[in-house]
């Protein structure tokens, strides 16, 4: 047996065999074991993916498995590289969840059930990209949509906010699934089979009508599991209720599966299309970055933060995506590889930074109890290790060296940029803004995480809780270790993922492009003539950064004196953590330039003395910034079926002969429309 069907099938077992163990074992040792057996899921799963993109291949039937048309699988590069990922991802979260879940108990995460289900979800993570026929792929995404809303509803007794939470993210999951499953369907009746490899070969027969509206629905419906603007509503719900192994594992690695669908199903599966299907997903990629990090800027809540950028980090992904279609469309075949590699070297990039800012998060929390960021302060102190790789991941997060994210965003923005030699109106109008997009976003990240790590590690503590905070255990410190170590080697040698990537982005027929070759140390676009080596990077900040601490200490040994005094404080005394920035008022000028996109709602109520109305006894002043597309699209329609559903209430009267007469006049309207259309 090759590596594949047996890393595969190693993953099957481990997870079913985790499932079991969470249902059966005692509470002792129930949390160390599931955790074993998902990261041993994680481990095979990514080993599988690792082989597909060094080059192997494998499909296969199973009949049995499922109803009428069986299982169908297949594992090529593309599914590897979203493979390799999910299993790294999880390997790491798995170990980080362990020391998670000893502090919970049976309630929560460490609940039977919850456990029962967590390997189950790991499994799904890895299954999907390997799906190769429309029913296994319908029921493998389904499966990861019900495990993961059971996962999120993990605590709900002890919030009921969770509850919310699950039930938006329920509603918007399957508005997700019925787009697919339209989508889906109507390209099967059209071609004639299910099978990926009927649908690739029946593609270019349908009209383009059809082959459009196949596009926009299962678009819409990827884009939505992505949390892209405006199908986000139910990620900055959902990431922040659910548990925090969830929360890495959902950001990390199930939204990247909203990108692998649009990849396989527009450039593999339909072979491309015209030019507005790719302008449709840059404007939602372009949204959804510039939208997402205003929203994160905005937010004090740690864990809705860092939900917020993950629909920043997706949206610079399917830009990248729209923009590799936009290319490819145009018969650049060598910038639509580029384009194409950065999107999916980000993916990469996301992945491995926002588990482990999810993982602190996690951390913060458990030793907090807090989320929120006016809340915290002073963990630098008490959490060392958790506040070093929490800047680590923000590294990631702000796009500069020595962070990860910086080579993928900087392939990006070469995309961008060699793009305007492709000629047209619409590209010239197009990738500047594409390329406005991408810095805007990366300088607003840069505030979000200054002001994430200032307010919440290195500002003075501001409540009893942030005080008494103590370090993680030391599995939990593992986690975000491996996760830690990913970031760096991906930041300092990204060349070695250059393979990976071209055979990936060959998988979707873009085989006459090289986009990222060098070795490891160096990565060169050879066909844009571009050539940068992040470890030389790296390595002068660092000796700058020396030299610059070097100069300042020696100058100000040179002025020390021999008497100190206290810093005159204009008699108010000792600064104390009142006086210091919180998050919202850290944020307050970037509200106010960003006012009309952004709406916030403020109220002030003043409270005078009774004996005399010129006296103020009180002042209470809120501050609050919704989602204004939630608050402009999704609650005009949940008042309006809120209102149609008050009214249909007086239709059910409790009368069976009303009952009756709604059948016999509902079977009577079927009669008809069926003889009108016959």
């Amino acid at each position: 047996m090759s590596t594949i069907p047996a890393a595969l099938a190693t993953a099957s077992a481990l997870g079913v065999a985790g499932a079991a163990a969470g249902l059966i074992l005692p509470q002792r040792v129930r949390g160390a074991l599931v955790g074993v057996a998902t990261a041993g899921v994680g481990a095979a799963g990514g080993t599988a993916g690792v082989a597909a993109l060094s080059g192997s291949h494998w499909s296969a039937q199973i009949s049995g498995l499922l109803p009428l048309a069986g299982a169908h699988l297949a594992v090529d590069a593309l599914s590897g590289l979203f493979m390799a990922v999910a299993g790294a991802v999880v390997a790491a979260v798995a170990v980080y969840g362990i020391g998670y879940v000893a502090g919970h108990g049976a309630h929560g995460l460490g609940s039977r059930g919850a456990q029962a289900v967590l390997p189950l979800f790991a499994l799904t993570l890895l299954l999907v990209p390997a799906a190769a026929s429309v029913s296994t792929f319908l029921v493998l995404w389904e499966l990861m949509a019900l495990t993961s809303l059971l996962l999120v509803l993990a605590e709900h007794r002890a919030r009921p906010s969770v509850r919310e939470a699950g039930i938006w993210y329920a509603v918007m999951t399957h508005l997700g699934l019925v787009l697919l499953l339209a989508g889906l369907l109507i390209y099967t009746a059209q071609v004639g089979g299910e099978s990926f490899t009927a649908l690739r070969e029946g593609a270019a027969a349908i009209s383009p009508i059809v082959r459009g509206l196949v596009f926009v629905l299962t678009a819409l419906a990827f884009t939505s599991k992505a949390g892209l603007v405006p199908l986000h509503a139910w990620l900055p719900r959902a990431h922040p209720e659910a548990p925090s192994v969830i929360s890495a594992l959902m950001s990390a690695a199930m939204v990247n599966l909203g990108v692998y669908g649009l990849v396989r199903v527009g450039f593999d599966l339909l072979g491309g299309g015209p030019a507005w299907w790719w302008l449709l997903v840059m404007a939602m990629g372009g949204l959804s970055a510039v939208y997402g990090i205003l929203q994160a800027a905005m937010a004090s809540d740690l864990k809705r933060l860092l939900a917020y950028s993950t629909s920043e980090n997706m949206g610079l992904v399917v830009l990248g995506v729209g923009a590799a279609g936009l290319y490819a469309h145009a018969g650049d075949t060598a910038l639509a590889g580029l384009a194409l590699a950065a999107a999916l070297l980000h993916v990469v990039n996301h992945a491995a930074f926002k588990a482990l800012l999810f993982g602190a998060a996690g951390s913060v929390l458990r030793a907090t109890g807090v989320r929120n960021l006016d809340l915290l302060g002073g963990l630098r102190a008490r959490m060392p290790v958790t506040a070093g790789l929490f800047t680590i991941g923000a590294l990631g997060a702000v796009a500069l060296p020595p962070g990860n994210g910086f080579i993928s965003e900087w392939l990006l923005l070469q995309s961008m940029i060699h793009g305007l030699a492709v000629p047209g109106v619409t590209t010239a109008i197009v990738l500047p803004l594409a390329v406005a997009v991408i810095a805007l976003s990366a300088g607003l990240a840069a505030a979000v995480f200054v002001k994430a790590l200032g307010v919440g590690f290195f500002a003075r503590p501001r409540t009893e809780k942030a005080a008494g905070a103590q370090e993680s255990p030391p599995l939990m410190l593992a986690g975000m270790g491996l996760l830690a170590a990913l970031c760096a080697g991906l930041a300092l040698v990204p060349g070695l993922v250059g393979d990976g990537l071209e055979r990936a982005v060959a998988a979707v027929g873009l085989t006459r492009s090289r986009p990222v070759s060098g070795g490891g140390l160096s990565v060169r676009l050879q066909e844009v003539s571009a050539t940068l080596s992040p470890l030389w990077v790296v390595a002068a900040l660092v000796i700058a950064l020396g030299a610059a601490l070097a100069t300042v200490r020696w100058a100000a040994r040179r002025r020390q004196r021999r008497t100190q005094a206290r810093l005159w404080d204009c008699g108010g005394g000792s600064p104390s953590p009142r006086m210091a920035y919180t998050a919202t008022s850290f944020a307050e000028p970037l509200q106010r330039v960003f006012d009309d996109v952004l709406a916030p709602e403020q109220d002030v109520d003043v409270t005078p003395v009774r004996e005399s109305a010129y006296l103020v006894e009180r002042v209470a002043f809120r501050n609050r910034v919704p989602d204004r597309i939630e608050h402009r699209l999704y609650r005009p329609v949940l008042n309006f079926l809120s209102a149609a559903g008050q009214a249909a209430r007086a239709l059910a009267g409790g009368s069976v002969h009303v009952y009756l007469g709604y059948g016999f006049f509902g079977l009577v309207a079927l009669l008809l429309v069926l003889v009108v259309g016959w």
